[in-house]
């Protein structure tokens, strides 16, 4: 009895790591480990980039565990069409953010001593909104997909449909969005780099 104790608490304490674990193959796979955060850092918008990019790169599910209620081959169409436009849109959205992480929205006089930090700052800031205006290329190319194809009603995607009709209607326009914060950007990067000696 004493020996079979010390066998029955080792086999307790040692983790079954394999038992539940399963492989992740398929894009509504790595699209459901996107997640918002109540405080955004960037560690956090560089994991659910690279979930999100990944989900773009893999093949979907069988119909029968979309993220919609699949019927017929061409609902099977614009459901995957409807994926790539939100998951590029969620891309636009976490590289805005990351931006925003590096962005500077004035320059101080203050500011001075640090000038080669915020303009490195501004330098990564710029990078990650031109990287958020390829994703909204990408978004425009879905759109134009989905246009040529006739509207079917899905089950379960309305908030995707809500937002292609808001880059219809052109309420969500990120082309606009992020020029706008990118001439901020360059006004900005230019005030620093007028600042010297006699501006401190």
């Amino acid at each position: 009895m004493k020996r079979i104790f010390p066998i029955a608490l080792i086999l307790f304490i040692i983790p079954l790591t394999g038992a539940y674990s399963y492989k992740l193959l398929y894009a509504e796979q790595f699209y459901k480990l996107y997640h918002s955060h109540y405080i955004q850092y960037p560690e956090d918008s560089a994991e659910n980039i690279y979930y999100l990019e990944t989900a773009l790169k893999r093949p979907f599910v069988n119909p029968l565990n979309a993220l919609g209620i699949i019927k017929t081959k061409d609902d099977w169409e614009r459901y995957r069409i409807l994926f790539r436009m939100h998951v590029n849109l969620k891309l636009i959205e976490q590289y805005r953010l990351l931006a925003l992480k590096y962005d500077k929205f004035d320059a101080y006089f203050y500011n001075y001593p640090f000038k080669q930090e915020n303009l490195k700052s501004l330098q990564m800031a710029e990078k990650y909104y031109k990287n958020a205006l390829y994703y909204w290329d990408k978004v425009l190319e879905q759109v134009k997909l989905l246009d040529d194809n006739k509207y079917i009603y899905i089950e379960g995607l309305e908030p995707w449909e809500d937002e292609l009709y808001r880059i219809k209607d052109g309420d969500l326009n990120y082309d606009e969005f992020i020029n706008n914060d990118l001439n901020r950007l360059y006004s900005v990067r230019e005030a620093f780099e007028k600042m010297g000696n006699d501006t401190y």
